[in-house]
């Protein structure tokens, strides 16, 4: 196995703020960085969305983590990046399947629908389940446009 750590992208808008300094701490052994936001502030989700993915894309970083309020526009905007493949995840056997059945490279997280155990849960789910490839790789190979 690696020496090398995964290197993960993080970001949140300012419903997502609080649970992203939380798993930043408990993503210590990681190779970590974030994409802000710093604060409560609003904000729009976009502006930390789309770094995030371009980094993840660009191959910089193995997998991107994303929250905001609902998850959903993060997920959106992380989408529209070719070779992302954000899946928005509420339990953790959503984060499993993302995993295993469609290869997501971005966890979204609705921060205002799932507690901070939870949040955690998910995460290491999300980082700890590999691809099962087989009949799943035909179905990622017809995602991009």
């Amino acid at each position: 196995m690696s020496d090398t750590k995964i290197k993960i992208a993080i970001g949140a808008d300012h419903a997502g703020f609080e649970y992203k300094e939380v798993l930043k701490g408990f993503l210590k052994d990681y190779d970590l960085k974030d994409f802000g936001t710093y604060s409560l502030d609003s904000v729009d989700y976009p502006d930390f969305a789309h770094p995030v993915a371009a980094a993840v894309e660009s191959g910089e970083f193995t997998y991107g983590i994303l929250l905001c309020g609902s998850a959903n526009g993060v997920a959106i905007t992380a989408n529209k990046h070719e070779g992302i493949r954000a899946g928005l995840c509420w339990e953790n056997e959503v984060a499993s399947l993302v995993r295993k059945h469609n290869n997501a490279n971005v966890l979204c997280i609705p921060a205002r629908f799932v507690s901070e155990a939870l949040a955690k849960e998910i995460t290491t789910t999300f980082l700890n389940t590999e691809f099962e490839a087989g009949r799943h790789q035909n179905r990622i190979d017809k995602i991009s446009c």
